[in-house]
């Protein structure tokens, strides 16, 4: 696995356990749908959150979460549709995006909820 997808998983693997430690529940890791994926699919307080898991060594670059650009917003949010068809979901749903920065533990984690809200076709 090349360096970088080691990193990302390390950096979800930090984002599963910081939800957890804030009382959500898990449901799915990379749900994927075609070429396509989900990163971490969590319930909290009757709400369904759907996070999208930005992992940098550092911010030289930009910002991390500013990588969620309208374009993976539109996917993102086809993908929530499409989860919440086939698993038949009555509940509200928000999108969320962890950070994680660092190249090793302790990781610096920025939790943004409500980062977005699905655009109007």
């Amino acid at each position: 696995m090349a360096e970088h997808n080691d990193l990302g998983k390390e950096g979800e693997d930090e984002a599963v356990r910081h939800l957890a430690e804030k009382g959500y529940c898990i449901l799915h890791r990379n749900w994927r749908r075609g070429r396509n994926e989900l990163d971490i699919i969590a319930t909290k307080d009757g709400q369904l959150v759907f996070v999208e898991v930005k992992t940098r060594r550092n911010e030289t670059y930009g910002h991390a979460e500013d990588a969620v650009n309208d374009r993976k917003i539109r996917t993102l949010v086809s993908l929530a549709d499409s989860y919440i068809k086939k698993f038949e979901l009555d509940l509200p749903a928000r999108f969320d995006v962890i950070t994680v920065i660092g190249e090793k533990p302790p990781f610096h984690i920025e939790h943004i909820e409500n980062a977005f809200l699905p655009p109007i076709w």
